[in-house]
């Protein structure tokens, strides 16, 4: 088993497909129609095969609610991880994004956590190397 596929609800596919390639730096998988919106997906430029990431739209009437409580305690609907979190902090402040919480040193890891400016909070994530028993 595996994850293939994963979501995150959106207020604007258009608007999300902007923000997640633009200035996150994925890259358009999927963007098919359908009715009024669209099956549309980015991918890591990392792992084009890997898992894709569907801008799901909103309009289901449980999402607001739900987006809303996560977004008022601070809780991050997704995370994702990267490399160096305070260069990413730094690469995303200069891009506009809106941070929630700065980088922070949470013991084995370092974390941050931006507004995606389409409903949600999202965590980014980098892990320390392992202590070694030297």
């Amino acid at each position: 088993m595996r994850i293939q596929l994963t979501s995150i609800f959106v207020d604007d596919q258009r608007d999300a497909l902007a923000f997640y390639t633009d200035v996150l730096g994925f890259t358009k998988r999927h963007d098919v129609p359908i009715g009024d919106d669209a099956w549309l997906t980015v991918v890591s430029p990392e792992s084009l095969d890997g898992p894709e990431l569907l801008l799901e739209p909103s309009s289901h009437p449980a999402v607001k609610p739900f987006r809303d409580a996560l977004v008022e305690d601070g809780i991050p609907f997704c995370q994702f991880a990267v490399d160096d979190v305070a260069a990413e902090y730094d690469r995303l402040g200069r891009a506009g994004v809106a941070f929630t919480v700065p980088p922070t040193d949470i013991g084995p890891a370092v974390m941050a956590v931006f507004d995606d400016t389409c409903g949600n909070l999202v965590q980014i994530i980098s892990t320390k190397p392992a202590p070694s028993d030297e």
